[in-house]
């Protein structure tokens, strides 16, 4: 009896402690490497399934959506009915979906999947931070969340690489086929994962769920199809219109209902809410970059999906060998001046991405722009996160990655959206203008129309040969100045998220620090690293 109790205090043994952690960073990597490595696919699959950039859009929104705006709701669920169940079924239905999407016969189907992708990302998310809660003592849970941290942030920014490998050796359906094989790798790694917490009573947020997901629909739709239709239509007003509603309904709900799938009262906590902001922005800013860099490479600038999805390889590599020690330098010095600057230097790296033009060198074009924007977003990154869950506290580190993972998530459909009606309508102006003397046939036109269905495109398929130069370079220049206002954009986010981190956020002090009187200006050792602000302060 008293050996049973002595092993169950003991808790869960350093072999079950390394395979819970690996298959948490592998189901999560997985969700995460799938919101970028479709990307540089985008132009494989329009020209195999025939969709312009509205649909292309999708294909990344219909993901990001259901898995920012249920991810809340999936954390409601690990809690009651067991992160490692939860955990499994996300990380099983992940896999059945990028089968679908392997398979998809046309855009349509391969929307569905897609939205589906996200549904059983959104399980399995949340539970994996909750599940290395569950498995690792206090004093270890800094490190291997770190180690979490590091690796899905890695696995976010390769799948542009690894997709333009897998394009250039087979296919585009095979960046989704790809999947089952770490799938059925995390399930079987899975087994030694502890049981972990699970509520006894809790009741799921299935009103709040339903504002939520409907709520962010709305704008995305209406932003997506805005370029194309105008304001006025009524498939741009309305859902613009009710998905604002649904939103602020969403509030109202979440603050009145006594099982909120979004805790409010958690945003009372200055570092919290600031922190979350700025996630808000830098990781809108991210998206935006990553998503319309790679489309502009291909299909302006004329390289091959390797070669543009290697071209933020250098990122990769930064946070590889400086997100960790960026996190140490943070937890000694403060989070305040990482979290500040980081986004600043980042926001500098994207806007030297406006020199880009369309015949671009690596070198000495992109790559100062990739280094830049690395170093910057290495620096963020880890002391982002760690303070998020350290403003919350340990008890409530769970909520905490939900509510950050959702934001993040969310601030990657609305930028995308936003930026992508951006570009088309600084696109369309600059072609009208360049076009505005010529007189072109109906012809040359129609294959223009064409064209511009795609929004960064330098070519016009169809045009008669007579026109076909004047053509090409009016949409050269019109994709130029359309990908410039969405890199333009992206680095203004990176640059309010800097400055709002720099105003808000502040660095905590430590409840066991003790005065060092051998230090300048008596300053404090000892700190601890569980120290926080209350969460209702």
């Amino acid at each position: 009896m008293g050996a049973a109790a002595a092993a169950g205090a003991a808790g869960p043994s350093a072999a079950a402690k390394r395979w819970t952690l690996i298959a948490c960073i592998l189901g999560s990597g997985i969700v995460f490497l799938d919101g970028t490595v479709v990307n540089v696919a985008l132009p494989a699959i329009a020209d195999d399934l025939d969709s312009g950039l509205s649909a292309q859009q999708w294909i990344v929104e219909a993901y990001m959506l259901t898995l920012g705006s249920l991810i809340l709701l999936g954390g409601s669920l690990g809690d009651l009915l067991g992160r490692k169940r939860v955990f499994g079924v996300g990380v099983a239905g992940f896999g059945v979906c990028s089968l679908l999407c392997a398979i998809s016969p046309t855009t349509e189907v391969l929307i569905v999947a897609r939205a589906l992708q996200g549904v059983a990302g959104a399980l399995l998310v949340p539970s994996t931070l909750a599940l290395i809660m569950d498995t690792f003592p206090e004093d270890e849970r800094g490190a291997a969340i770190g180690s979490w941290t590091a690796w899905t942030g890695i696995a976010t920014v390769i799948g542009p690489l690894g997709g333009g490998l897998l394009l250039e050796a087979v296919s585009w359906r095979w960046i989704f086929a790809i999947n089952v094989g770490p799938v059925l790798l995390c399930l079987w790694l899975l087994r030694h994962a502890p049981e972990g917490h699970r509520a006894e009573q809790t009741p799921i947020d299935w009103v709040g769920a339903a504002l939520c997901g409907l709520g962010l629909a709305g704008p995305v739709l209406a932003l997506t199809e805005q370029p194309a239709r105008g304001w006025g239509a009524p498939l741009v007003a309305f859902p613009l219109i009710a998905g604002v509603v649904l939103l602020a309904a969403f509030l109202w709900w979440e603050r009145r209902t006594p099982t909120p799938m979004l805790p409010l009262s958690m945003f009372r906590s200055r570092n919290f809410s600031v922190g979350n902001l700025s996630t808000f922005t830098l990781y809108g800013g991210l998206n935006i970059a990553t998503l319309f860099l790679v489309l502009f490479l291909q299909q302006v600038a004329g390289w091959s999906p390797v070669a543009a999805g290697a071209a933020t390889l250098p990122l990769t590599l930064l946070m590889f060998l400086l997100s960790k020690r960026f996190g140490a330098l943070a937890d000694r010095y403060g989070p305040r001046r990482f979290m500040g600057f980081g986004p600043l230097i980042a926001g500098c790296g994207l806007l030297l991405m406006l020199r880009i033009g369309t015949d671009p060198s690596y070198v000495t074009d992109v790559l100062p722009a990739i280094l830049v924007f690395g170093i910057g977003l290495s620096m963020t990154v880890a002391p982002l996160t760690a303070t998020v869950l350290s403003a919350a506290g340990v008890e409530h580190a769970g909520v905490a990655s939900g509510v950050n993972n959702a934001v993040a998530r969310v601030a990657g459909v609305l930028a995308i959206a936003i930026a992508g009606a951006a570009i088309a309508g600084a696109a369309s102006a600059k072609l009208d203008s360049e076009l505005d003397r010529a007189t072109l046939t109906p012809a040359a036109q129609v294959a223009v129309d064409r064209a511009q269905e795609k929004r960064l495109t330098d070519s016009a398929p169809g045009a008669p040969a007579a026109e076909r130069q004047q053509v090409d370079a009016a949409l050269s220049d019109a994709s130029l100045a359309g990908f410039r206002v969405g890199i333009g954009i992206a680095g203004g986010l990176a640059l309010l998220g800097g400055a709002i981190s720099l105003a808000g956020i502040r660095d905590p002090r430590r409840p066991d620090a003790v005065p060092c009187e051998s230090c300048p200006g008596g300053a404090l050792v000892g700190a601890s690293t569980e120290s926080r602000e209350p969460v209702t302060a």
